[in-house]
């Protein structure tokens, strides 16, 4: 049985970022509830959270996944691309060596697994960085457009060939940190994640044919 509060919460966003309950999908409350154990009030409780940030919409039923279309998800990924940038710059003004140990390790965990194994490890490279910026605010605010971006990844972000490009990509950022070098870092996290957007454009582009 799963408990009402934060519990329930993060069990509900967790099904949603992980495609189990997959865009479109309608969730009533009465239904998710008795899934899970709960009544209707702490789901509902719950899915109005996540519609504040963008993850489920209010309709006559109960919520419904939200769809974005391919200009919504570019505009999503812009803001991502410009915060990200800034995350790398203070990185590498602001990191300690503890920060960069745990950049390492994320790395190192990263070039061996099955696919989603290395993806996820590759997520939690970004993690590390942002905590590296010491910079909360945008923390925070990249935990959601994560969020609302982590529905969209398609088969090729989880492709050997995409993932040693994360890779390679995201060492070079590192070695920038490493060295202190703001500029750099910032540029280069521009081209990974321009990169990044334009491979999930094209692929749910190329779903909607």
């Amino acid at each position: 049985m799963t408990s009402a509060g934060p519990g329930l919460y993060s069990e509900l966003r967790t099904r949603i970022i992980s495609g189990r309950y997959a865009p479109g999908a309608l969730l009533v409350p009465a239904t998710v509830g008795e899934e899970l154990g709960v009544s209707r009030t702490p789901i509902r409780e719950a899915l109005i959270r996540l519609e504040l940030e963008g993850l489920v919409t209010k309709v006559s039923r109960g919520f419904v996944i939200r769809e974005r279309s391919p200009e919504e998800i570019l505009d999503i990924c812009e803001a991502r691309i410009a915060l990200e940038s800034v995350v790398a710059r203070s990185a590498a003004l602001r990191r300690t060596e503890f920060d960069l140990a745990m950049l390492r390790r994320a790395l190192e965990s990263a070039r061996t697994g099955v696919p989603d194994e290395r993806l996820r490890a590759h997520a939690e490279w970004h993690i590390a960085l942002r905590v590296a910026a010491h910079n909360p605010t945008i923390s925070e605010l990249m935990e959601l457009l994560d969020a609302r971006l982590h529905v969209y990844d398609g088969t090729a972000s989880r492709s050997t060939a995409n993932l040693d490009l994360i890779e390679a990509e995201h060492e070079e950022i590192y070695r920038a940190v490493v060295d202190g070098d703001g500029e750099r870092a910032s540029e280069l996290m521009v081209v990974h994640q321009t990169r990044t957007r334009d491979l999930r454009i094209a692929e749910m582009v190329e779903s909607k044919r």
